[in-house]
């Protein structure tokens, strides 16, 4: 899906809010490896994205540490 397209409540791969098991809203929906989720709010949602960053952060950041102690290894 391009990004400036309107995600699309009807294109969510769920139905009620992951966080709070509320059914989603037409205004509280993201993108998701190029899945639309949705979220019962924008507050949901927004916790989910911080969430998402926080973890994608730390991947990278442990990415990074295995490759420099690799390369360290090779000399």
């Amino acid at each position: 899906m391009d990004a400036s397209e309107t995600l699309r409540i009807e294109d969510a791969i769920n139905t009620t809010c992951p966080w709070s098991g509320q059914p989603i809203s037409e205004g509280a929906l993201t993108l998701y490896r190029e899945r639309v989720v949705g979220f019962c709010n924008p507050g949901c949602r927004d916790k989910f994205e911080i969430a998402v960053r926080h973890f994608e952060t730390a991947l990278q950041a442990e990415l990074h540490l295995v490759s420099a102690a690799r390369q360290a290894d090779r000399g």
